[in-house]
């Protein structure tokens, strides 16, 4: 197959940890991060030492946005795609497995981006929505939509030490 993505990676993200997978010409590179802002400018300072130019992930849940804004922000070029355009083999049920057939269907070009928005109205479109979601019409829904507003606002403080 053709490669159309020489220099790219793919990300298998979760609510506390994101998989990476780097494709280059060196070979194929593996590396966890956490999902702070500090790991995750780590996750951005790695894909740039190795002059990754384009990553993809999966749009499924909120956890992508987060990660999404800051690589925006470091100038990579991004693909979020549907979770059901890249089904994965059956038995590829681990966060190294999922992240490397990402990043091989990036770098084989096969997969379709969606669609968020320009940045500036994604941004007012998730405050407006937290805005809204008050607590007499949301009961306890109110902290899981602050919860998930701060989490795709790319707003998270480290884990209390224990």
């Amino acid at each position: 197959m053709r490669v159309v993505n020489e220099r790219c990676a793919g990300l298998d993200v979760h609510k506390s940890s994101v998989m990476a997978c780097a494709m280059v010409p060196e070979g194929k590179q593996l590396r966890a991060f956490g999902t702070t802002t500090a790991q995750l400018q780590q996750l951005a300072n790695w894909l740039q030492r190795l002059e990754v130019s384009s990553v993809a992930m999966e749009s499924s849940g909120i956890y992508w946005r987060p990660v999404f804004n800051l690589l925006e922000e470091a100038g990579f070029d991004l693909l979020v795609a549907n979770a059901r355009y890249m089904k994965a083999v059956p038995g590829r049920k681990t966060d190294v497995k999922d992240a490397e057939w990402i990043a091989d269907l990036h770098r084989d070009g096969l997969l379709k981006a969606s669609f968020f928005g320009l940045r500036p109205k994604r941004l007012i479109g998730n405050g407006r929505q937290v805005a809204l979601g008050t607590a007499h019409r949301y009961g306890p829904r109110s902290s899981s939509r602050t919860e998930s507003f701060s989490s795709g606002s790319g707003v998270q403080s480290p884990e209390p030490s224990t």
